[in-house]
């Protein structure tokens, strides 16, 4: 099966120099095999898992350093929810007109957020990665503009919800989407969308994808662990419950050790 192109110039997929691990984390995972995150463009909502990754509970198995930075825990980002200083950030690239992520969406982070977001272990960051032509980009910047009037997560909600994408996402229904999501200002809500400062925005998060190896949608990272498709709620319940271990782990160990050298200092 061919992989989607992107509207963007072939020169924006050029990847971006994170480090040797963000490399070798893109030649392990191939964002683990096309055939497993592709879209199902026939209707399907089932997802294959025959060539996904081997998620391990191992809180260190396949974790990257230098992805784990691309986490911005920007107390302003619009289009993240959960607290800035949770112990795991998962970072979501997805485009609107992606089956898979639709099913991600309505089948499994629901469930991430109530079982993680609300006790302040997880963050979840969105990153608009659309590779699906025109319609993904207008998508992705309407999503952009609904976040500057704190409307984000509503619009992405409206916008992966059954059957909406094959209505495709003109303006009337991009505009109609945001009035869903309780946009109060419509007006600025589609000059917003059509602001270069949009596209800024979108062309970062794209940029960011092409730079880490993603070439098909749902991809995440969750402290630095790369995670292919729209996988079943269990291999993200392993996967954020190591990463949460590991965290409590260092803190720990941090702690220790200052407190370890107040002794020493009052000695």
């Amino acid at each position: 099966m061919p992989k989607p192109k992107s509207s963007r110039t072939p020169a924006s997929k050029k990847p971006l120099i994170y480090g040797a691990g963000v490399v070798l984390a893109a030649a392990a995972l191939g964002f683990v095999s096309y055939r497993a995150t592709a879209p199902d463009h026939s209707g399907s909502s089932s997802s294959s898992s025959s060539s996904v990754a081997d998620v391990t509970s191992e809180p260190d198995a396949g974790v990257y350093p230098e992805l784990e930075k691309l986490a911005r825990r920007d107390a302003g980002d619009k289009l993240a929810q959960g607290r800035v200083d949770a112990p795991v950030v998962l970072i979501e690239y997805a485009d609107f007109k992606c089956g898979y992520c639709g099913k991600f969406a309505r089948d499994t982070e629901p469930a991430l957020v109530k079982k993680y977001v609300e006790n302040g272990t997880l963050r979840i960051e969105w990153r608009n990665f659309p590779i699906f032509g025109a319609e993904s980009e207008a998508a992705a910047r309407a999503a952009w503009a609904a976040g500057q009037q704190g409307r984000f997560w509503q619009f992405h909600r409206a916008a992966y919800a059954e059957g909406v994408k094959e209505k495709g996402f003109g303006k009337d229904r991009l505009k109609a989407l945001a009035q869903q999501a309780g946009v109060a200002d419509l007006d600025r809500f589609a000059r917003d969308a059509d602001s270069s400062a949009a596209s800024a925005a979108v062309g970062k998060d794209q940029e960011q994808g092409y730079g880490i190896g993603a070439t098909s949608t749902p991809s995440f990272l969750i402290n630095g662990r790369p995670i292919a498709g729209a996988q079943p709620m269990e291999t993200f319940t392993r996967v954020i419950d190591a990463a949460a271990e590991k965290a409590r782990d260092t803190e720990s160990a941090k702690s220790g050790q200052n407190g370890r050298g107040a002794e020493g200092g009052a000695k």
